[in-house]
């Protein structure tokens, strides 16, 4: 996020797009509320599905799935038109303008509207209402990078945000929120192939050499590694011949779930590391059981970039060990014994060598919470990224062509399935569907299916309903509401009993590698 999360209250306009912020981030749609009903803010909220937010909405659009790109380009056709971008701000702070100007042409909204099934109306008030308003921020999640296209939807709202001079000002910004805890802070800890901690390239020759000196090791195999789902494919190939699995359980998460326990069993080892016996897990080698966050010492990288401490508040059951404890220990059985014995020195040598965290320590996180980058102990933290200049000088415009999701319906597979979260469940549910309270909320998945289509199926509300792709079929309840628009299907992916990702393809955006769960082709039948 480029902006924290309090600075919704200073948003004259929040445009929301691909996120159910409701029941996915709760406690980020109060503020969005609280922006709307107490500050005088207008809500645009742009979504295939009719999620709780519309209801706060000054507008809805209602996209088809896997257009993007192209109501997003379209709506920069507009704002340019009508002259409301901001010329000074583009002069001044960006490049590669007259180069997107140009190619923005072809995006008229006739051409848009007959793509995205946006009306022409729609798309002039919401390019209307967002350029008119100083500030105004993007917020988004999965509903925008889980798609072939992700990168270039993620690059396309931060063309529109910098048109409208929307980055790096007090209550602007283009914030996606994260889906986890401290999926920011494994992001900033190196948790991706090509990176050192804080985003340090490891093709860099510097930042090799330092990492070297550092662990005390005369180099480091400086080589981008796989990302996740290249991992498995790989192990298809038997390129690769083991994988350890911490605090992840793909065999639910990750897309065509038969491709991936075929890639697992062609492994000739598996570790999971984890706090209960998932699906992954019970597929494993070796198990090691590990603490949970109550368990142990350490820090939180939230969504906004700030980092808090997290303090041991119980002794872990029976033989569980925390994660550094088994860490160093392997690594001391495999001939190299680690300097760093917890959590405390870990955050030290973080501070040596990760510029954006070279100001953070235990004592300061005492008595606040910083937002990186924070580069040295007198640093008070950056809640607003790019205020002035951005991080690389200039912010550049990028030209982003308009591609199709990778399947659409057709005679066989006429329905698009979309997958998703429901409020009271995360993810896989290995820890949510262990809570009674939750589980009687929401006890079984539950099959979003338009009433239009229910009729023609002949479809009753409770009913048991197949659902095929060209990669599997599942049988699940439906519930017959107007949340999905007419041709459309929402299943969501914590239920093991109903493994929507058995369907979903292992499509996947060439830049970030993330698959295209949002857009899948399915059929749909009354189950006999």
């Amino acid at each position: 996020m480029t902006n924290p999360i309090p600075d919704l209250l200073k948003s004259e306009v929040i445009l929301t797009t691909g996120t159910n912020t409701t029941e996915n981030h709760p406690i980020i749609a109060n503020y969005i509320k609280e922006a709307v009903t107490k500050r005088g803010a207008k809500l645009l909220v742009i979504d295939p599905r009719r999620i709780a937010l519309v209801d706060s909405a000054a507008l809805w659009l209602r996209p088809r799935p896997g257009t993007d790109v192209c109501w997003i380009n379209g709506l920069m056709h507009i704002i340019i038109k009508e002259g409301l971008h901001t010329k000074d701000y583009i002069e001044e702070r960006t490049e590669g303008f007259d180069e997107l100007s140009a190619h923005l042409e072809e995006f008229t909204p006739e051409y848009v509207s007959s793509i995205t099934g946006i009306s022409q109306d729609d798309l002039f008030a919401a390019a209307r209402m967002y350029a008119g308003a100083s500030p105004a921020s993007i917020l988004y999640a999965m509903g925008i990078t889980q798609h072939i296209t992700g990168t270039d939807n993620v690059k396309s709202l931060a063309n529109l945000a910098m048109l409208c001079g929307n980055v790096g000002v007090t209550g602007g910004g283009v914030n996606p929120l994260r889906g986890q805890n401290n999926v920011q802070g494994a992001c900033d800890m190196g948790g991706l192939p090509n990176v050192f901690t804080g985003y340090q390239p490891v093709l860099n020759d510097d930042a090799g050499n330092k990492f070297a000196t550092a662990w005390g090791v005369d180099n480091i195999f400086a080589k981008p590694g796989l990302t996740v789902t290249e991992m498995f494919s790989a192990a298809e190939k038997k390129q690769v011949r083991a994988m350890y699995v911490m605090g992840e359980n793909p065999v639910l998460s990750d897309p065509d779930k038969s491709h991936i326990e075929h890639c697992i069993a062609s492994l000739d080892f598996l570790v999971v590391q984890d706090i209960f016996l998932t699906e992954t897990a019970r597929l494993a080698d070796v198990v090691f059981p590990a603490t949970c966050f109550a368990e142990k010492d350490g820090t939180v990288t939230n969504t906004e970039r700030q980092v808090s401490r997290v303090k041991k508040a119980v002794d872990p059951p029976g033989d569980t060990r925390e994660d550094i404890w088994i860490l160093n220990s392997l690594s001391a059985r495999m001939g190299y014994e680690m300097s760093a014995r917890t959590a405390k020195q870990i955050m030290e040598e973080i501070a040596k060598i990760t510029p954006s965290y070279g100001g953070i320590s235990y004592e300061r996180l005492e008595n606040e919470r910083l937002a990186w980058p924070c580069p040295d102990e007198d640093h008070p933290g950056t809640p607003v990224l790019h205020v002035g200049k951005f991080a690389r000088g200039k912010g550049r415009f990028f030209a982003i062509k308009f591609i199709p999701p990778f399947e659409s319906p057709d005679s066989e597979y006429p329905f698009l399935l979309s997958t998703g979260r429901v409020m009271a469940h995360y993810h896989t549910g290995t820890m949510t569907r262990r809570g009674t309270g939750l589980n009687r909320i929401s006890p079984e998945s539950l099959a979003e299916i338009n009433p239009v289509d229910a009729e023609k199926l002949s479809i009753s509300d409770g009913d048991m309903v197949s659902i095929t792709s060209r990669r599997g079929s599942i049988t699940v309840k439906a519930w017959i509401n107007k949340r999905s628009q007419p041709g459309m299907v929402f299943v969501p992916f914590h239920f093991h009993e109903a493994p929507v990702n058995l369907l979903t393809s292992t499509a996947i955006d060439p830049v970030a590698k993330i698959p295209e769960f949002k857009v899948s082709a399915v059929r749909i039948e009354k189950a006999s």
